[in-house]
């Protein structure tokens, strides 16, 4: 699919009041989640007549993102002096997907990258050291980068910064070579980089291949190099090593941050998990994955709840004294279990996918296997870029949102709505059209 080339940035105004951050986090395929999300938000300032629901400039001053969120984040920033048109091109982008927009599916391919890996853990070192197997990865996303390039206009960064829409992008990514978790961020304002335990910050003219090395899934996508003042390193995922996500939203200026997750913060307590026996090699990899992508953030949020509630029992003159402020933050992360969902779709998978992910344990049973949910979904809820998991995905963010809308409109400062024949809550209102706006990528009302 072809999104439409960018216009000029306007010269809409900046939104007034606290500098408003966003962080988008990872979860390969699950970033779809965010667009849901997003587009729930872009309604919801249209019901209540928010300039950014009307043609305006974004609502997010400060955007972050890490892995598939990075992306997002990225796209978001370049469009930020349209906010509709942003979410819009994002929607027709994510509806719309296949894997092979993303890696390599063909059967060649995958016997260049897919089956040396599966050989490697086969066979071990012996067979690579005779035949000189050196398998970067398990799959190609040489496709990915095409994507990106028709995606993310970088060259209006600048443009928008100067103009006010936009304060800071930052992405985050891992450094294989020095251990290092690296937040890369461009912005026209003075901010000082910051350093902290095993983590850092570099200002730098954000591209492509900072998305690629903020999105290369440990195993699955190749490394990126990147270049420092010490020298280039390789890169991989920015999830990995992420002790504070939350982190450069607040140390970019953010005093009030809307967190989007890509997985449930919690785990409902009487969750019945059917007994599959030993767990496969995808079983693993799956909850190896999990780790990487959100338990680091339910942390964060944790610590940045106790801060809070620290500073407000403090008085005012002794939390003069303290560099710490209170951040509000909203977090919104889907209600229900994403792995749930890609057990439903795996075999929307191209063939060849699937069999690699078989031969690592991962079935293509779907609702009908194990207990109602495939083994191995967790590590396919990752790969799993086809439409009908991403639209699954989107029309679920709209729904945990649209049920949210009161705390949405709390967050931002907005009013009751002002549209004719919109209630206070418009969750009833949309939810009749949430059909027909996955049907339609970039509907008429988000345009």
């Amino acid at each position: 699919m072809e999104t439409p080339p960018p216009e000029s940035p306007t010269s809409l105004p900046a939104p007034e009041g606290p500098v408003t951050g966003l962080l988008l986090t990872g979860g390969g395929a699950r970033a779809g989640y965010q667009i849901g999300v997003l587009q729930a938000v872009a309604r919801i300032a249209q019901e209540c007549g928010a300039p950014c629901g009307r043609g305006g400039a974004s609502p997010f001053q400060v955007i972050t993102g890490t892995s598939a969120g990075a992306i997002n984040a990225a796209a978001l920033a370049c469009r930020n002096d349209r906010f509709d048109h942003a979410v819009a091109d994002l929607l027709d982008v994510w509806s719309q997907f296949h894997a092979e927009q993303v890696y390599r599916a063909d059967s060649l391919s995958m016997i260049r990258s897919g089956a040396p890996w599966l050989t490697m853990m086969s066979f071990g070192w012996a067979l690579a050291r005779f035949r000189r197997l050196r398998p970067r990865s398990l799959l190609d996303n040489g496709p990915l980068e095409a994507l990106l390039q028709r995606l993310v206009p970088f060259e209006r960064l600048p443009r928008l910064m100067d103009s006010g829409c936009l304060r800071a992008l930052a992405v985050t990514a891992s450094s294989y070579t020095s251990g290092q978790h690296v937040t890369f961020y461009e912005s026209t304002h003075e901010l000082a980089p910051w350093s902290r335990s095993q983590r850092l910050a570099v200002r730098s003219r954000i591209g492509v291949r900072h998305l690629l090395a903020s999105s290369a899934i440990p195993f699955v996508f190749p490394a990126m190099p990147l270049d420092l003042e010490q020298g280039h390193e390789w890169f991989g995922d920015g999830s990995m090593r992420q002790a504070a996500p939350i982190s450069p939203a607040v140390h970019l200026g953010s005093e009030r941050i809307l967190v989007i997750g890509a997985g449930r913060m919690h785990e409902p307590e009487n969750r019945q998990v059917p007994g599959n026996g030993y767990p496969s090699v995808a079983q693993i990899a799956g909850h190896a994955l999990s780790n990487i992508f959100l338990d680091a953030l339910a942390v964060d949020v944790e610590r940045l709840q106790r801060i809070n509630a620290t500073l407000s029992l403090l008085p005012p003159e002794a939390r003069a004294r303290t560099p710490l402020r209170p951040i509000e933050a909203l977090v919104i992360a889907p209600t229900q279990r994403l792995d749930d969902l890609a057990g439903r779709h795996i075999d929307s998978l191209p063939r060849t996918v699937r069999t690699l992910l078989r031969a690592v344990g991962v079935s293509g049973e779907g609702a009908a296997g194990s207990g109602g949910v495939a083994r191995g979904s967790a590590l396919a809820s990752y790969l799993l870029f086809e439409s009908g998991y991403t639209q699954e995905l989107i029309r679920l963010g709209l729904a945990d949102t649209l049920a949210r809308a009161d705390e949405v409109r709390r967050f931002f400062g907005w009013g009751l709505p002002t549209l004719p024949g919109v209630t206070a809550s418009p969750t009833a209102a949309w939810s009749a059209g949430q059909d027909r706006s996955l049907s339609d990528p970039a509907p008429a009302d988000l345009r």
